[in-house]
């Protein structure tokens, strides 16, 4: 989470039927519970075996296609997913245009980098020494406290808010039987190996010309990232049968069911946390998010005017939100359809 921020038409219908029937296993309904502490017990059944995924939105415009993988995360940990369609469409693509995405490096050798190991921890910590229930408000602390109880140990509340929360958040994904590994960059990553297109990277790449001194900064440094920490309890009381029945939903490649449920999640809460914080906006990482999007729109349209077959990926709450990518390509004259239209 947090290090992922620091690290973004008919014709369909012949190349969907190329695809071998998948072993689909529905989950059945069950009910959540509520535990003593007020953290829901989840009793969705996690699908798994071989599942063929969302399909893909395509984009046309003349005869010009590009065609859009929607991703999830988490998925499934048990699932294997048939990437058949992904394959035959890059197969023929003359272009690969990668999800947005942030990166953060310096000039520095790796004997360097190394000696600056001990230093990074620490900027995950509180500065001065201060723990969780000295930052946090003292209800949103027994929130806390009750996931900490059940997914972690006490040294957790050393950790900022942003970092508490990645680490609840992947132990109790884990806990829960789904993965919050990027399998759809895994599958495009190599499919592109396979049969070599052109790829577009999509980043914005921002240099630290010396860490050392930036990480002392950024340890002595506040960041707003209580709402981080907030969204992601929410998302794991309140939220995580909606996690579990939307992993379920990508995998079984149901889009209805996806289109239905909220697109909301704390990711650009805990992203902001660091890009919009003083530090990261004097590192240049202020508004990444929307000059990242801005920065796909023009390599997308610049894509489909020069491609015959372009493959992008995005992450699916951009193709399903109010005045997401459909709407606005949608505006710009492109015809758009889902995998199910």
């Amino acid at each position: 989470m947090l290090a992922m921020a620091m690290a973004m038409a008919l014709a369909a219908l012949p190349l969907q039927a190329q695809v071998p029937p998948a072993q689909v296993v529905t989950p059945p309904v069950q009910q959540a519970t509520v535990e003593a502490d007020g953290i829901r017990t989840e009793a969705t059944v996690i699908v798994d075996g071989t599942q063929p995924g969302p399909g893909l939105w395509l984009v046309r415009k003349g005869g010009h296609d590009l065609w859009i993988l929607g991703t999830v995360r988490p998925l499934p940990a048990g699932m294997q997913w048939q990437t058949t369609q992904i394959d035959s469409v890059i197969a023929n693509a003359q272009e690969v245009l990668y999800a947005p995405s942030l990166s953060v490096g310096s000039d520095i050798g790796k004997f360097r980098a190394l000696l600056l190991l001990p230093s990074l921890i620490g900027v995950k910590n509180n500065p001065d020494g201060k723990r969780l229930s000295d930052v946090l408000s003292p209800e949103t602390y027994v929130r806390w406290s009750a996931f900490r109880d059940r997914f972690l140990d006490r040294d957790a509340d050393k950790l900022r808010p942003a970092f508490a929360a990645e680490s609840l958040w992947r132990a109790a994904i884990k806990r829960s039987g789904m993965s919050d590994k990027n399998i759809a960059q895994s599958a495009v990553a190599a499919a592109v190996e396979r049969h070599h297109p052109n790829v577009t990277l999509v980043n914005h790449s921002i240099k630290v010309k010396d860490p050392k001194a930036t990480l002392k900064q950024f340890k002595a440094s506040s960041l707003e990232d209580l709402d981080c920490l907030e969204r992601t309890l929410d998302r794991l009381g309140e939220d995580m049968e909606t996690l579990r029945a939307r992993a379920n939903a990508w995998a079984t490649g149901d889009v209805a069911a996806l289109r239905a449920m909220p697109q909301t999640d704390q990711y650009q809460a805990c992203m902001e946390a660091v890009t919009e914080s003083g530090i990261g906006r004097k590192l240049g990482m202020g508004d990444v998010a929307a000059k990242l999007r801005e920065e796909w729109y023009a390599k997308a349209e610049a894509a489909l005017g020069a491609n015959t077959t372009t493959f992008a990926v995005l992450p699916m709450q951009e193709l399903l939100r109010p005045g997401g990518v459909v709407d606005t390509l949608k505006a710009k004259g492109y015809t758009v359809l889902a995998p199910d239209e």
